[in-house]
């Protein structure tokens, strides 16, 4: 948005100076260097509208030059610094069960994930999101991808048992890491959802407690169901070594909620800065300024000339 604006206002309080000098200061003999300054400052005896309007204009754009007329515009640059994210999809045959959702009953555990996932893919406005699946062996079901709209897709793609009925915890983990190994950014965040209990990983609970301390991840749990479905205690292990927090969704609202929670502890980092660009303008008044004081002396040179004829 464009502002006008001087740089220094307070000269127009020259203005001042010259109406004083104009009714007080007498001019008693004609400059040596400027022949009209009796003329320039008090004008004439006989009021000629025409000198004297050309006179204070001259002035007034002279002393509008000094001021400093300026044009800004404000842009502001606005930086983002976006995370990279992985979500770890349990879709083992447990997570069938129904009775997760309070307002449909026969929805499956796995619907409702799949459902709340895509909310946060969408609520993430800068991060890069990947998406892991996993059951009796783990898959990369879309790699990071800043395209909300195309990973919604993938996540309403999954099925259940596509990736066999048992449960690859650390499996899925080691992937999840995986995924984000090549990864740039400062931030990265894994989140697993599960409502069982390892059973089929090859990756043993040493290794994947040596990956989770040694990697700069921060690892966020979810207990999907009945505490008496997964292992709290497991859980809550992995997220403190990962520098992160174990949830219990009971429900979908409960589940609903943690996703609202881990956003809040992962918004992403905006900084804006304003940028001003001046335009000086006093070039425009004080040419304005010189055209007219030079028609004043030469309307004054010749209306002395005709009164000396």
């Amino acid at each position: 948005m464009n502002h006008f604006s001087f740089e220094y206002p307070w000269a127009f309080g020259v203005l001042a100076i010259f109406a004083i000098c104009a009714f007080f200061c007498k001019s008693r003999r004609r400059s040596i260097y400027f022949p009209h300054l009796q003329t320039l400052m008090l004008g004439s005896p006989k009021i000629d509208y025409i000198p004297l309007l050309l006179k204070w204009i001259g002035i007034f754009l002279s002393v509008t030059a000094l001021a400093s007329p300026i044009l800004s515009k404000h842009y502001s640059n606005s930086t983002k610094y976006g995370r990279d994210i992985v979500l770890i999809l349990d879709s083992s045959a447990s997570m069938i069960q129904g009775s997760f959702d309070d307002s449909n009953q026969s929805k499956s555990k796995f619907d409702v994930v799949k459902e709340l996932a895509r909310d946060f893919v969408q609520s993430r406005e800068s991060d890069r999101v990947g998406l892991i699946n996993f059951a009796d062996v783990a898959f990369i079901a879309s790699p990071m991808t800043f395209e909300k709209e195309f990973l919604s897709k993938i996540i309403g793609l999954q099925k259940l048992g596509m990736a066999g009925q048992k449960t690859a915890l650390n499996d899925a983990l080691v992937q999840g890491y995986a995924l984000l190994e090549s990864s740039t950014t400062k931030s990265k965040v894994a989140i697993l959802l599960t409502d069982g209990k390892d059973n089929m990983s090859h990756v043993s609970d040493y290794d994947i407690e040596s990956i989770i301390t040694n990697r700069s991840v921060k690892l966020y749990t979810i207990g999907i169901g009945s505490a008496r479905d997964y292992d709290a205690k497991i859980l809550k292990k992995l997220a403190k070594m990962g520098n992160g927090e174990f949830f219990s969704a009971q429900n979908s609202k409960a589940l609903q909620e943690i996703y609202r929670n881990i956003d809040k502890l992962e918004t992403t980092k905006i900084e804006t800065k304003e940028l001003v660009k001046k335009s000086y303008l006093f070039v425009y008044p004080l040419l304005f300024a010189i055209l007219f004081l030079l028609f004043f002396i030469y309307y004054q040179t010749a209306h002395n000339s005709k009164r000396r004829e």
